[in-house]
């Protein structure tokens, strides 16, 4: 064998050697013992497996209108990927941009699509229902008002967006169009399913056109719009309002009665569900306002984004009655001075805090504090 080779082999000794030599020194080691790992504590919830079918649906219906603008995106990309479909698309975006006036001119209202079973279930989550205080006669126009925004205003899109708490029934003859940003009906596919809601933008030129409609026909505004949604906490009913004169101004230039409109619970977490130790569902909560107190960092980046885009990005994760308050009448005057448009105000601020001061025992028993107009 050759010499290289046999300098370069151990003996046994000296591999036994090594060995116990091994030993000694690992056995002077302090070792932390290493436990097994056990249930991750984390913030996520889960459910029982045996939930309910019917509760799988409504939280199936909530989860999915929640990303319903990330559904209809994924879809259009996907159809922008298949060659033989770009000339259709093509005419669909110019359609869009350059001819349909449908958000403009009261929409593209289905009564089939607003009455679907898909609704119900949405709105059953939280659940979503209305205590009506006074007939509506269909004889003249209506400017809802809708308090508070609460994050991304469900109550608002359940009530007058669908038929789930049977709008149309309790008022027959109205015709609602919930209103949003005009920047919503850029958005293709997620525009058309808002026009077949009724939901139109919150341009006055809208407002305008949909009052001129005729009689019954009627606009909801969710008053406080991206900063109120700021301020939803639960427990809490923080307002924007004292300086909202525009659709008090609309509502005088029409001659529409002014409806407020509370929301009880828009602004609350929902129950928490015991987790099952079973289970590995993740149970659905909408929604919960992330800490954002003013001088917070997260307040300050939520206040940019909506100085840039117009609505804000409020972060949650986290449940609902609405309160039809008596109409106010207003007397149809197409040049409203200030003081009139005050004195309009000073009677839905009255009716609204009437609202919250005979229901707040009975569905805003947890508040943390009153109703606070705060802007």
């Amino acid at each position: 064998m050759p010499e290289g080779i046999q300098e370069g082999m151990l003996t046994s000794a000296s591999r036994t050697l090594s060995a116990s030599s091994l030993r000694n020194r690992l056995s002077k080691l302090n070792v932390t013992p290493i436990n097994p790992i056990v249930a991750l504590q984390t913030n996520i919830d889960f459910v029982p497996s045996r939930i309910p079918m019917k509760r799988r649906m409504q939280m199936l219906a909530v989860a999915g209108w929640s990303v319903m603008i990330v559904i209809t995106t994924v879809v259009f990309l996907l159809l922008c990927s298949i060659p033989p479909l770009w000339p259709i698309l093509a005419i669909y975006l110019f359609w869009v941009r350059c001819l349909d006036d449908g958000p403009e001119r009261g929409g593209r209202m289905s009564p089939w699509f607003r009455s679907l079973s898909f609704w119900k279930y949405f709105a059953d989550y939280y659940p979503a229902s209305f205590l009506k205080e006074a007939d509506l006669p269909a004889d003249r126009p209506y400017v809802f008002g809708y308090h508070p925004h609460g994050i991304i205003g469900m109550g608002a899109l359940a009530t007058f967006a669908t038929e789930a708490t049977g709008f149309s029934k309790a008022f027959p003859g109205i015709k609602p169009h919930l209103l949003t940003l005009t920047t919503n009906f850029n958005m293709p596919f997620y525009r058309d399913i808002l026009l077949a809601l009724g939901v139109c933008s919150v341009s006055k030129q809208s407002c305008s056109n949909i009052l001129k409609a005729g009689p019954g026909s009627a606009i909801t505004i969710v008053v406080g719009g991206a900063a109120e949604s700021l301020s939803a906490r639960p427990g809490t009913a923080d307002l924007t309002l004292r300086k909202r004169l525009g659709f008090i101004k609309v509502a005088i230039q029409h001659g529409a009665d002014l409806v407020p409109v509370f929301s009880f619970g828009e602004n609350d977490v929902s129950p928490q569900i015991c987790p099952n130790q079973r289970s590995k569902l993740m149970s659905l909560q909408i929604y919960e306002q992330m800490p954002n107190e003013k001088g917070t960092t997260i307040y300050a980046l939520q206040r940019k984004f909506q100085s840039v885009f117009g609505f804000t990005l409020p972060l949650f994760h986290g449940r609902g009655l609405l309160n039809f308050g008596n109409p106010i009448h207003v007397e149809k005057c197409e040049k409203p001075n200030i003081e009139q448009v005050h004195r309009v105000q000073e009677l839905y601020i009255e009716e609204l805090t009437r609202i919250w001061n005979t229901y707040k025992d009975e569905f805003a028993k947890a508040r943390l504090k009153e109703l606070n107009i705060i802007d």
